[in-house]
Protein backbone atom coordinates (compact mmCIF):
# COMPACT_ATOMS: atom_id res chain seq x y z
CA UNK A 1 0.00 0.00 0.00
CA UNK A 2 2.81 2.39 0.93
CA UNK A 3 4.59 1.56 -2.34
CA UNK A 4 1.53 2.63 -4.34
CA UNK A 5 1.39 5.93 -2.42
CA UNK A 6 5.09 6.58 -3.15
CA UNK A 7 4.54 5.97 -6.85
CA UNK A 8 1.53 8.29 -6.88
CA UNK A 9 3.51 11.04 -5.11
CA UNK A 10 6.43 10.72 -7.57
CA UNK A 11 4.09 10.76 -10.52
CA UNK A 12 2.27 13.83 -9.19
CA UNK A 13 5.60 15.60 -8.58
CA UNK A 14 6.79 14.80 -12.08
CA UNK A 15 3.57 16.07 -13.61
CA UNK A 16 3.76 19.22 -11.48
CA UNK A 17 7.37 19.84 -12.55
CA UNK A 18 6.47 19.37 -16.19
CA UNK A 19 3.55 21.69 -15.82
CA UNK A 20 5.75 24.43 -14.30
CA UNK A 21 8.37 24.05 -17.03
CA UNK A 22 5.72 24.12 -19.71
CA UNK A 23 4.20 27.22 -18.16
CA UNK A 24 7.54 29.05 -17.97
CA UNK A 25 8.44 28.01 -21.50
CA UNK A 26 5.14 29.24 -22.81
CA UNK A 27 5.40 32.49 -20.87
CA UNK A 28 8.88 33.23 -22.25
CA UNK A 29 7.69 32.62 -25.80
CA UNK A 30 4.72 34.90 -25.24
CA UNK A 31 6.89 37.68 -23.76
CA UNK A 32 9.54 37.48 -26.47
CA UNK A 33 6.84 37.38 -29.10
CA UNK A 34 5.27 40.47 -27.57
CA UNK A 35 8.62 42.26 -27.65
CA UNK A 36 9.15 41.41 -31.29
CA UNK A 37 5.72 42.67 -32.19
CA UNK A 38 6.24 45.84 -30.12
CA UNK A 39 9.60 46.58 -31.73
CA UNK A 40 8.22 46.11 -35.22
CA UNK A 41 5.39 48.48 -34.41
CA UNK A 42 7.58 51.28 -33.05
CA UNK A 43 10.10 51.16 -35.88
CA UNK A 44 7.55 51.02 -38.64
CA UNK A 45 7.22 54.37 -40.44
CA UNK A 46 3.69 55.75 -40.66
CA UNK A 47 2.23 56.29 -44.09
CA UNK A 48 3.35 59.57 -45.66
CA UNK A 49 6.25 60.08 -43.22
CA UNK A 50 9.58 61.50 -44.38
CA UNK A 51 11.82 58.58 -45.38
CA UNK A 52 14.77 57.86 -43.10
CA UNK A 53 18.14 58.84 -44.59
CA UNK A 54 21.71 57.98 -43.67
CA UNK A 55 23.86 57.06 -41.95
CA UNK A 56 26.00 57.61 -45.04
CA UNK A 57 26.37 60.89 -46.92
CA UNK A 58 23.32 62.13 -48.81
CA UNK A 59 22.95 65.01 -51.28
CA UNK A 60 21.63 68.25 -49.80
CA UNK A 61 21.26 71.80 -51.11
CA UNK A 62 21.73 74.88 -48.96
CA UNK A 63 20.86 78.45 -49.92
CA UNK A 64 23.47 80.65 -48.26
CA UNK A 65 23.76 84.40 -48.79
CA UNK A 66 21.61 84.15 -51.89
CA UNK A 67 23.58 81.33 -53.54
CA UNK A 68 22.81 77.62 -53.79
CA UNK A 69 25.44 75.15 -52.58
CA UNK A 70 25.14 71.42 -53.36
CA UNK A 71 26.85 69.10 -50.88
CA UNK A 72 27.00 65.45 -49.86
CA UNK A 73 26.88 65.18 -46.09
CA UNK A 74 25.97 62.69 -43.42
CA UNK A 75 22.61 63.63 -41.85
CA UNK A 76 24.34 64.18 -38.48
CA UNK A 77 26.50 67.07 -39.77
CA UNK A 78 25.53 70.39 -38.21
CA UNK A 79 25.03 73.57 -40.19
CA UNK A 80 28.09 75.03 -38.44
CA UNK A 81 30.33 72.15 -39.53
CA UNK A 82 28.91 72.31 -43.06
CA UNK A 83 29.75 76.00 -43.26
CA UNK A 84 33.24 75.76 -41.78
CA UNK A 85 34.48 72.35 -42.95
CA UNK A 86 32.76 71.95 -46.32
CA UNK A 87 32.17 75.47 -47.63
CA UNK A 88 35.14 77.32 -46.09
CA UNK A 89 32.82 79.90 -44.51
CA UNK A 90 34.65 80.31 -41.22
CA UNK A 91 33.00 83.50 -39.97
CA UNK A 92 30.72 81.61 -37.59
CA UNK A 93 32.98 80.37 -34.78
CA UNK A 94 32.92 76.95 -33.13
CA UNK A 95 33.43 77.77 -29.47
CA UNK A 96 31.16 75.97 -26.97
CA UNK A 97 29.49 73.68 -29.55
CA UNK A 98 26.64 73.36 -27.03
CA UNK A 99 24.21 76.14 -28.06
CA UNK A 100 25.33 78.27 -25.12
CA UNK A 101 27.71 81.05 -26.20
CA UNK A 102 26.21 82.31 -29.48
CA UNK A 103 29.53 82.60 -31.34
CA UNK A 104 28.12 80.52 -34.20
CA UNK A 105 24.95 82.60 -34.68
CA UNK A 106 23.60 82.82 -38.23
CA UNK A 107 20.25 84.04 -39.54
CA UNK A 108 17.84 81.36 -40.72
CA UNK A 109 14.70 82.64 -42.44
CA UNK A 110 15.08 85.94 -40.62
CA UNK A 111 15.65 84.45 -37.17
CA UNK A 112 18.98 84.17 -35.31
CA UNK A 113 19.92 80.55 -34.58
CA UNK A 114 22.91 78.71 -33.17
CA UNK A 115 24.41 76.95 -36.19
CA UNK A 116 25.94 74.31 -33.90
CA UNK A 117 22.46 73.11 -32.91
CA UNK A 118 20.87 72.97 -36.38
CA UNK A 119 21.47 70.02 -38.69
CA UNK A 120 22.54 71.04 -42.18
CA UNK A 121 19.91 68.74 -43.66
CA UNK A 122 17.22 70.59 -41.68
CA UNK A 123 18.31 73.93 -43.14
CA UNK A 124 17.39 72.92 -46.68
CA UNK A 125 14.80 75.16 -48.30
CA UNK A 126 15.57 78.01 -45.88
CA UNK A 127 17.39 81.28 -46.45
CA UNK A 128 20.68 81.20 -44.56
CA UNK A 129 22.64 84.40 -43.96
CA UNK A 130 26.14 84.29 -42.50
CA UNK A 131 28.44 87.14 -41.57
CA UNK A 132 30.14 86.74 -44.95
CA UNK A 133 26.86 87.79 -46.55
CA UNK A 134 26.72 91.14 -44.75
CA UNK A 135 29.50 92.63 -46.87
CA UNK A 136 28.22 93.90 -50.22
CA UNK A 137 30.51 95.31 -52.86
CA UNK A 138 33.37 95.50 -50.38
CA UNK A 139 31.30 97.73 -48.09
CA UNK A 140 30.74 96.75 -44.47
CA UNK A 141 27.24 96.49 -43.07
CA UNK A 142 26.37 99.35 -40.66
CA UNK A 143 26.44 96.89 -37.74
CA UNK A 144 30.00 95.91 -38.63
CA UNK A 145 31.09 99.52 -38.92
CA UNK A 146 29.55 100.37 -35.55
CA UNK A 147 31.33 97.44 -33.89
CA UNK A 148 34.66 98.64 -35.27
CA UNK A 149 34.19 102.27 -34.28
CA UNK A 150 33.02 101.46 -30.75
CA UNK A 151 35.81 98.92 -30.19
CA UNK A 152 33.15 96.32 -29.41
CA UNK A 153 35.54 93.37 -29.49
CA UNK A 154 38.75 92.06 -27.98
CA UNK A 155 39.70 88.48 -28.91
CA UNK A 156 37.03 88.47 -31.63
CA UNK A 157 35.70 84.94 -31.19
CA UNK A 158 32.26 86.15 -30.11
CA UNK A 159 32.11 89.08 -32.56
CA UNK A 160 30.62 87.35 -35.65
CA UNK A 161 27.84 85.88 -33.52
CA UNK A 162 27.11 89.24 -31.90
CA UNK A 163 27.05 90.97 -35.29
CA UNK A 164 24.57 88.45 -36.70
CA UNK A 165 22.42 88.54 -33.56
CA UNK A 166 22.46 92.35 -33.71
CA UNK A 167 21.41 92.37 -37.37
CA UNK A 168 18.46 90.07 -36.64
CA UNK A 169 17.59 92.06 -33.51
CA UNK A 170 17.56 95.43 -35.29
CA UNK A 171 15.49 94.01 -38.15
CA UNK A 172 12.82 93.23 -35.55
CA UNK A 173 13.38 96.24 -33.31
CA UNK A 174 14.86 99.16 -35.29
CA UNK A 175 14.58 101.67 -32.42
CA UNK A 176 15.76 99.86 -29.28
CA UNK A 177 16.57 101.26 -25.87
CA UNK A 178 19.66 100.22 -23.94
CA UNK A 179 17.48 97.87 -21.89
CA UNK A 180 16.08 96.37 -25.10
CA UNK A 181 19.61 95.70 -26.33
CA UNK A 182 20.62 93.98 -23.09
CA UNK A 183 17.60 91.67 -23.27
CA UNK A 184 17.66 91.18 -27.03
CA UNK A 185 21.28 89.99 -27.09
CA UNK A 186 21.04 87.91 -23.92
CA UNK A 187 21.76 84.73 -25.88
CA UNK A 188 25.29 85.80 -26.80
CA UNK A 189 28.26 85.77 -24.42
CA UNK A 190 31.58 87.64 -24.48
CA UNK A 191 34.32 86.19 -22.27
CA UNK A 192 36.39 89.35 -22.69
CA UNK A 193 33.56 91.41 -21.21
CA UNK A 194 33.25 93.95 -24.04
CA UNK A 195 29.55 94.41 -23.31
CA UNK A 196 29.67 98.20 -22.90
CA UNK A 197 31.17 98.70 -26.34
CA UNK A 198 28.79 96.14 -27.85
CA UNK A 199 25.70 97.85 -26.44
CA UNK A 200 26.77 101.27 -27.70
CA UNK A 201 27.62 99.74 -31.08
CA UNK A 202 24.11 98.30 -31.36
CA UNK A 203 22.50 101.66 -30.54
CA UNK A 204 24.79 103.38 -33.04
CA UNK A 205 24.01 100.77 -35.70
CA UNK A 206 20.29 101.37 -35.24
CA UNK A 207 20.84 105.05 -36.10
CA UNK A 208 23.11 104.20 -39.01
CA UNK A 209 20.54 101.83 -40.49
CA UNK A 210 17.94 104.60 -40.32
CA UNK A 211 20.31 107.19 -41.81
CA UNK A 212 20.57 109.20 -38.60
CA UNK A 213 23.49 110.44 -36.56
CA UNK A 214 26.27 107.90 -36.11
CA UNK A 215 27.48 109.08 -32.71
CA UNK A 216 25.88 109.11 -29.29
Amino acid sequence: MSRKKDKLRKSAGANAALTRRDFLRGASVAVSGGLVVGTATTTASPAGATPIVGPGAVPITLRINGRLHKLKLEPRVTLLDALRNHLDMTGAKKVCDRATCGACTVILDGKPVYACSVLAIEAQGKEIVTIEGLVTGGKLHPVMTAFVEHDAQQCGFCTPGFVMATKAFLDRNPTPTLEDVEKGLGGNLCRCGAYVGIRHAVLDASRRMKGGSTHA
